[in-house]
């Protein structure tokens, strides 16, 4: 979808924990060493007990101090859109009006964004389309956190696509202005692809409420399992759709990935990162944040918004530079946006509260 009237993004800020390196990880027996070396992972972030809501809250608290620039106060918002790809809290609390208590703290709209790994770029289209029909309110502030250090999760293994890590990213979407202009944004999803995170799983009773673990890797096992006994493969390929989304969105926004200074994706291990993304689009690492998100792991939603965060506050990309924002989800769907940076970051260093990472850092600058 190409933008009918000029939407923004006024703000932005991420929160990340210290890095637990995965050398430490095979040390400690919690992660496979050929595994670790196939992966190309360095570091994955972690948060302890910190809950996913504050990591919200801490994101939000940068992107709104830099929103201030353009004038925006709190009563100029007309929406919170929270993501979360694990649980939040207490079943039957809404994590997304703790975040707006926390942050906004006014009477409007808050809700829960799906699905999964692309909910934030899910809840930038809602936000635009919000902006662009109800002119009452300005701006939208969208948010997004996960803590995969719950009892349930295995984060080293429930994946070999990737490790998942803790954090908090938070936008503000705004028709004020802000540091980037967002040109188009889409999704394109392929439904009979469905089963595949489902794989066998049973609907009822969730598998939460019996003691059932996060485990993609036992939920693909199955799949091969019936590939192999003769059940036919999926119609489509991950990133045939990722190529036909990017593609289309970047027709759409006028522009082309010749004319794109860098893409953020989603935080996935090497193979992966391969085969979803950079192959089907023929593009190299360099022009990706591997290097970046190879020391953090997979951020849930957020991903594509840390990775953002980090270039722009980094200098990586300046203004006049488009920006591809990228990740699949569930469902199967893929989300992209291409955004134009508008303006340099205030700061010279992100706000993003990373602690020292140790071993990670370490081996990292080796």
């Amino acid at each position: 979808m190409k933008l009918a009237e000029d939407i923004h993004l006024a703000g932005l800020g991420t929160w990340l924990p210290q890095a637990t390196s995965t050398e430490e990880a095979v040390n400690r027996g919690w992660y496979d060493t050929a595994v670790r070396k196939a992966s190309g992972m360095r570091a994955v972030r972690t948060a302890g007990e910190v809950p996913a809501p504050d990591m919200a809250v801490r994101a939000a608290e940068t992107a709104l101090r830099r929103s201030a620039a353009t004038g925006l106060e709190p009563d100029d918002f007309g929406a919170l859109l929270h993501c979360a790809t694990y649980h939040q809290g207490p079943d039957g609390w809404s994590a997304p009006h703790y975040v707006l208590r926390n942050t906004l703290d006014r009477p409007v709209t808050a809700a829960q964004i799906g699905p999964g790994c692309l909910g934030m770029l899910a809840a930038l289209e809602l936000a635009a389309h919000r902006l662009i029909a109800d002119r009452s309110k300005d701006a939208v502030l969208v948010t997004s956190a996960d803590n995969f250090s719950a009892p349930g999760v295995d984060r080293w293994n429930a994946s070999k696509l990737f490790l998942l890590a803790d954090g908090g990213a938070a936008a503000v979407v705004s028709r004020r202005g802000g540091f980037a202009r967002l040109v188009a944004v889409g999704s394109s999803s392929a439904p009979s692809m469905e089963e595949l995170h489902r794989a066998g799983e049973q609907l009822f009773p969730p598998g939460i409420t019996v003691g059932r673990s996060l485990n993609f890797e036992e939920r693909s096992a199955h799949m091969r399992g019936r590939w192999e006994q003769g059940t036919a493969a999926p119609p489509v390929h991950l990133g045939d759709l990722v190529a036909e989304t990017v593609d289309r969105v970047l027709e759409e926004a006028g522009s082309s990935l010749e004319k794109v200074a860098r893409i953020c994706h989603t935080g996935y291990a090497e193979g992966a990162l391969h085969s979803i993304y950079l192959d089907p689009l023929d593009v190299e690492p360099d022009l990706g944040t591997w290097e970046f998100t190879r020391g953090v792991g997979h951020v849930g939603a957020a991903d594509p918004f840390i990775g953002l965060e980090r270039l722009w506050s980094s200098g990586e990309v300046v203004v006049g530079d488009e920006v591809l924002l990228l990740a699949a989800g569930p469902g199967l769907e893929v989300a992209c946006a291409v955004v134009q940076i508008t303006a340099d970051c205030p700061d010279e260093s992100p706000d993003s509260a990373e602690a020292p990472v140790d071993s990670a850092r370490k081996e990292e600058d080796r």
